[in-house]
C-alpha cells in the first residue's frame, strides 16, 4: 500500500495538474476588426515599401488581402519572388500568426530584411479563407470546399489548369489569381495548430491555450507526398534554420523508414509512407510556371519564422550549383542528367523564359549519344515533329537526315560523331509533339555536366557551329556538386529561329580513370594450365 504522504502528494499533484488543465491561460483571438486595422497601421508606418491590396472576398463579403513588401529603389526586373499563403488558416491559426510574426521582422530594419526586400519581392495572404478565420474554425467554405485542397481532385482541370467551379470556391480564385499575376517563384503555405478538432459543441470562446502544440514538421504535407520542394536539400536548409532557432522538424518518410507507396504496392501497403500523390491548390503554381512549392506545420511562431526566413535566405543568395543568385526554379526539362534552362540576364528574364518553355517542355524530343564516353557529351532537343524525325536512333539515319538541314553544319556532326564509339542515339519522344509550333520567344539553355573537376574543355558547339565563351550568347563553366557544369545560353533572336538544338562538347578530363577488372594473377596462371 501506498503511504499517507506519498497518497497526499499525489492528490496535491493532481488537484495542480486539474486546476491547470480547466483553465488554461488562452491565446488572443484576433478579430477582423483587429486584423484590418493592423494592416492599415503597416501601410501607414510603412508606404515606402509595403502595399496592401484586396485581392478578393469570401461569399459572406470579407476581403481576402495581399501584402507585398519590397524596397522600390530596386527594378523589380531583378528581384526574386516569394508568395506565403496560409490556406489552412481558419481553425489552424498558428499559420496566420506566423505570417504576421514575419511581416513584423520583414518590415524591420535588421541587414537580413533589408537583404530580403532588396533582392525579393515577398507577397503575403495571411488570411485566404476569412470566414473559417474570424467565424466557423472548420476548414470548409459555405460551398463545403476546402481552400487548401481546392475540394479535391473532381474539382481541377489539370489538363487545362483550370479550376472548374470559380464561384464556388472565392478564396481559391483569389489564390491562384496572385499566382497568375506574379507567377512566384517559390511558395510556402503555412499550417499549425487550430482549432478543427474541436466538435463545435466543445470550442467553447474558440481560442487555443498556451501549451497547445503540434509536432512540427517542414517541407511537405503527410496527406500528399506531391506538395514539397523538388530538391531535399532546399528542404534540408529550411530545417537547419528552424534548428538553429531551437526547433527540429520530422522528415516525413525518412524518419518513418518507409518508401513511397504506388498502384501496384497495395499489398504491402502497411509498410508503406501513408501519403499519396495528389493535386492542392498551392501546386498550381507549380504545375503552371514551375514554381517551388513547400508546406509548414507550425506548433510556435518563432519556429515558424526562422524557417521562412531560412527559404527567403536561400532566394537572396547563389544555390550550390547554379550560376545565378535566386532559388533554384530554372531546370525546365531533362534527359539522363542533361537539362533544358530557362535563359536570362536578370530574375524576371528568367521568370518569363522558364514559363514558356516549362508550357513547351511537352512538345521537346530529348536525344544524347550512347553509351556515353569519356572526353564527349551530347544533347540534342527537338521542337517540332520535323525536327524530330531527324533524331533517329541509328547512327547512319541520324546522319542522312540532318545531311538534309539548313540550320547544321554537317561535315562538323558528322565528324564528331563518326570518330566516337557510340552506337546509337537514345531518344526521348515528346509527349505532345507539335508539326508547327510557336518561336521561342525568350531564349533558351542548355545544361550538360561533366563528372571531372578540372576537365580542359575543349570545343562546344550548336549543330557543329563552334560557340564563345559567354554568358549570354555562348557557354560557360562552373565546378559544383562534383561536377564541371557546362551552361550553354542562347539569347531569343537565336532560340526563336531554331526547331532542332544539337550541343556536342568535347573535353580533355583532367585524370585518367581506367575501367574494369581482371581476376588475380594466380587465377590467370592456373587458367593457362
Amino acid at each position: 500500500m501506498l503511504g499517507r504522504s506519498l497518497l497526499l502528494i499525489l492528490a496535491m499533484l493532481f488537484s495542480v495538474s486539474t486546476v491547470g488543465a480547466a483553465e488554461p491561460e488562452r491565446v488572443h483571438r484576433i478579430t477582423l476588426e483587429e486584423y484590418e486595422a493592423t494592416l492599415g497601421y503597416w501601410n501607414e508606418q510603412h508606404p515606402e515599401v509595403l502595399t496592401v491590396e484586396r485581392v478578393g472576398e469570401s461569399a459572406a463579403g470579407l476581403g481576402i488581402h495581399l501584402l507585398k513588401i519590397t524596397d522600390p529603389d530596386v527594378d523589380d526586373d531583378l528581384k526574386q519572388i516569394a508568395l506565403v499563403t496560409a490556406l489552412h488558416g481558419g481553425p489552424e491559426r498558428s499559420g496566420t500568426t506566423t505570417i504576421l510574426h514575419f511581416v513584423e521582422w520583414l518590415l524591420g530594419d535588421t541587414e537580413d530584411a533589408r537583404e530580403t526586400r532588396r533582392k525579393q519581392i515577398v507577397l503575403l495572404m495571411p488570411i485566404n479563407h476569412p470566414e473559417a478565420f474570424f467565424q466557423t474554425d472548420r476548414f470548409r467554405n459555405s460551398e463545403k470546399i476546402d481552400p487548401y485542397t481546392g475540394g479535391g481532385p473532381a474539382n481541377w482541370d489539370l489538363e487545362r489548369l483550370e479550376y472548374k467551379t470559380p464561384e464556388k470556391a472565392p478564396e481559391v480564385m483569389a489564390v491562384l489569381n496572385v499566382i497568375d499575376r506574379w507567377q512566384p517563384d517559390v511558395h510556402a503555405d503555412m499550417h499549425g495548430t487550430g482549432l478543427q478538432e474541436y466538435p463545435l459543441e466543445q470550442l467553447g470562446d474558440r481560442t487555443r491555450y498556451q501549451g497547445q502544440i503540434m509536432f512540427e514538421v517542414t517541407g511537405s504535407a503527410y496527406s500528399n507526398f506531391a506538395l514539397r520542394p523538388w530538391d531535399w536539400r532546399v528542404t534540408e536548409e529550411i530545417i537547419r534554420a528552424g534548428e538553429e532557432a531551437g526547433f527540429p522538424s520530422d522528415r516525413f518518410e525518412a524518419d518513418a523508414q518507409r518508401s513511397f507507396h504506388g498502384p501496384v504496392m497495395g499489398p504491402i501497403a502497411d509498410r508503406t509512407w501513408s501519403g499519396q500523390p495528389n493535386f492542392y491548390t498551392a501546386q498550381y503554381g507549380y504545375a503552371k510556371y514551375h514554381t517551388m512549392v513547400s508546406a509548414f506545420e507550425i506548433a510556435w511562431e518563432q519556429s515558424g519564422v526562422a524557417r521562412l526566413k531560412g527559404l527567403l535566405k536561400i532566394g537572396n543568395g547563389r544555390w550550390q550549383n547554379e550560376p545565378h543568385e535566386g532559388y533554384p526554379v530554372d531546370r525546365v526539362a531533362s534527359y539522363t542528367g542533361h537539362f533544358v534552362t530557362a535563359y536570362g540576364e536578370t530574375a524576371g528574364a528568367r521568370r518569363r523564359s522558364r514559363f514558356e518553355l516549362w508550357q513547351k517542355q511537352g512538345q521537346f524530343t530529348q536525344a544524347i549519344l550512347y553509351p556515353q564516353t569519356d572526353g564527349r557529351d551530347t544533347y540534342l532537343v527537338a521542337t517540332s515533329t520535323a525536327a524530330a524525325d531527324v533524331l533517329q536512333k541509328d547512327l547512319d539515319q541520324f546522319l542522312a537526315g540532318i545531311s538534309q538541314r539548313e540550320d547544321v553544319d554537317s561535315t562538323a556532326v558528322q565528324k564528331f560523331v563518326r570518330s566516337g564509339p557510340e552506337v546509337l542515339l537514345a531518344v526521348s519522344t515528346a509527349r505532345h509533339p507539335v508539326t508547327d509550333p510557336e518561336p521561342i520567344e525568350h531564349g533558351i539553355g542548355f545544361r550538360l555536366r561533366l563528372p571531372y573537376r578540372q576537365p580542359t574543355i575543349d570545343s562546344v558547339r550548336l549543330n557543329g557551329h563552334p560557340l564563345p565563351q559567354s554568358s549570354t550568347h555562348g557557354w560557360q563553366s562552373w565546378r559544383a556538386n562534383g561536377y564541371t557544369q557546362v551552361q550553354v545560353n542562347l539569347p531569343p533572336e537565336v532560340a526563336a529561329r531554331h526547331e532542332l538544338f544539337m550541343i556536342t562538347c568535347e573535353y580533355t578530363p583532367d585524370v585518367a580513370r581506367p575501367i574494369g577488372w581482371k581476376p588475380p594473377q594466380a587465377v590467370l596462371d592456373r587458367l593457362k594450365n
